[in-house]
């Protein structure tokens, strides 16, 4: 005897921690940010990170 089908599928979110489409998505957008105002701080001081750091 086979047993019914559900008729609602139930809706699930997505965990927001761990590596999951979320996650990589939101990690992607902050390194995007990140290199962009690095390369604007770089142009506006004439420095760059090397020497922000001491080691050139």
């Amino acid at each position: 005897m086979t047993q019914p089908q559900p008729t609602i599928t139930p809706k699930l979110e997505d965990p927001k921690f761990g590596f999951n489409e979320y996650a990589e998505r939101l990690n992607g957008r902050a390194a995007m940010i990140g290199f962009a105002l690095l390369v604007v701080i770089e142009y506006v001081t004439n420095q760059g990170v090397l020497s922000w750091l001491g080691l050139k």
